[in-house]
């Protein structure tokens, strides 16, 4: 329901929130509208088991999410509704974040070395710099050029490639195991994160990082991988997103995904409670039987199909051993929403008639598993009818190497660890005492972070560090960031369990 000019007061004033109601989120606005009676009970008249079967049927933790929310909101274990982008299966994952991109023209050029080690990685990062010292300017290049926009509670940078090498995930002032529940504090000595701050020391003492890395804004950045300024990057789009045009491509130049052999990436899991937009019905609406068939049909592998990518058989079909295709006019919809579409269907574009373009929301995630076809997700670029012939040599080089046509199929077949999807946990909050000390530390281990990232050699790397320890301790003597950050990593740990046990 859009909430432009106060329509959301204004109707909830009125009485009436309308026939089929969507929710931004699970926040303030649904729990107003549910504590004052504005939508309606999906079990009662039975509309739900009678009218929402595939929902009951498919989406039990979901509708079970939505009466936890309803319960602690003070209205009682009714079913309300249930949040988007349901998957389909915790075993499911969303599409790989870390994609390791590197410059795919250049590792062909040196005869594709092995990449073992972190070291072994190095190494190539260096091989390539001597066969490309300049860029599609002139500058000179490098492995890697970093920017500080994005710092938090550590360098961005370092934490995420400590997600995209150990597989562990962020979690407030440290790293996180997704699989055991262990949690590595930011300045534990030989922990994830102060092995990745070497690396990239690493890297700079061989004269790899990007001088400008420290102070350099997203943009500049992103001018630079544009160019062909740097070699390596963890994220695509911060990587062969801006340097995989089609100018770059018709001289044979790209970056592809090359993970060290001894790397264990991170994947995260899609959640089967759904996430926070709410598919509701309104309390005074005339046709609840109808609103319930709606939605469900919404739920359904077909209705979903033609809520965002338009009629089945018209725009997309099945093919004989089950794969997903676009036909010739669904692809050309996909691509362009402007298409005119047929006057038997309506007439208009395809735009105008495109419910997930017209609501922007969804039941389904868009990476879950769709039942009626082979195997497949509901996403195109997954599609193994939509693999297309390589855009030159070298991305068919690297498909001969990896035997893969896709980034994820790639990565599916390297080691991972996936983080639970539908846990319940969320983040605590901090006293006011430990707020303050919060800061300090934060901004001693960014600081010194950057500084150790730039040290000349390994002893002014290992005094940097230990002198960010130490100022670290005298801002918190009592290690309360490091217990609350673990004290979060048990609630994350257990919620996570409970979820894999529901």
């Amino acid at each position: 329901m859009p909430d432009s000019d106060g329509a959301f007061d204004t109707r909830m004033e009125s009485g009436s929130l309308g026939d089929i109601v969507i929710f931004g989120s699970d926040g303030d606005e649904y729990k107003r509208a549910s504590e004052q009676g504005k939508l309606f009970d999906w079990n009662e008249d039975d509309i739900l088991s009678d009218y929402g079967a595939n929902i009951q049927a498919n989406m039990p933790y979901a509708l079970e999410k939505n009466m936890d929310i309803n319960e602690a909101n003070g209205v009682g274990r009714k079913v309300l509704g249930f949040a988007h982008d349901v998957a389909t299966s915790p075993d499911d994952h969303q599409s790989f974040m870390y994609t390791w991109d590197v410059r795919w023209d250049l590792y062909e050029q040196l005869g594709r070395p092995e990449v073992k080690t972190l070291d072994d990685f190095v190494d190539l990062m260096a091989q390539m710099k001597e066969i490309c010292p300049t860029d599609d300017n002139g500058d000179p290049t490098y492995a890697v050029s970093l920017w500080p926009d994005w710092d938090g509670n550590m360098v961005m940078y370092v934490k995420a490639f400590a997600s995209a090498y150990y597989g562990y995930d962020e979690l407030e002032m440290g790293l996180y195991d997704v699989e055991t529940g262990d949690f590595h504090f930011a300045l534990e000595s030989d922990g994830p994160y102060m092995e990745s701050l070497k690396f990239f020391n690493k890297l700079y003492q061989n004269g790899l990082v990007d001088p400008n890395s420290m102070t350099q804004t997203y943009d500049q950045m992103r001018e630079k991988f544009s160019a062909g300024g740097a070699f390596f990057s963890i994220f695509n789009y911060a990587g062969s997103q801006l340097y995989n045009t089609d100018e770059h491509k018709a001289e044979n130049k790209m970056m592809m995904t090359l993970t060290p052999e001894d790397a264990t990436l991170i994947a995260y899991g899609m959640n089967v409670m759904g996430v926070n937009r709410i598919w509701s019905i309104g309390a005074d609406t005339k046709y609840p039987e109808l609103c319930m068939a709606i939605i469900n049909y919404l739920t359904t592998p077909e209705g979903y199909m033609t809520f965002r990518y338009g009629p089945k058989d018209l725009n997309w079909y099945y093919d004989d051993n089950g794969y997903t295709c676009f036909t010739e006019f669904g692809e050309k919809c996909f691509t362009d929403s402007e298409t005119a579409m047929p006057d038997e269907w309506g007439g208009g574009t395809f735009k105008d008639g495109c419910g997930y373009l017209a609501i922007s929301n969804s039941t389904w995630s868009i990476d879950a598993t769709n039942p009626d076809s082979n195997g497949e997700t509901y996403n195109p670029a997954a599609w193994i009818s939509r693999q297309k012939e390589a855009s030159c040599d070298t991305e068919q080089a690297w498909r001969d190497f990896t035997g893969c046509t896709t980034v994820d199929q790639y990565l599916d077949g390297r080691s991972y660890k996936t983080a639970i999807g539908g846990a319940s946990y969320s983040a605590g909050s901090r006293s006011d005492e430990l707020e303050i000390i919060w800061g300090q530390v934060k901004n001693c281990i960014v600081t010194y972070s950057w500084m150790a990232i730039y040290a000349e050699n390994d002893d002014d790397f290992n005094d940097l560090v230990a002198e960010m320890q130490s100022k670290c301790a005298e801002y918190d003597p009592d290690g309360q960031c490091e217990a609350w950050s673990r004290e979060q990593a048990e609630i994350r740990h257990n919620a996570e369990l409970a979820a894999l046990n529901k």
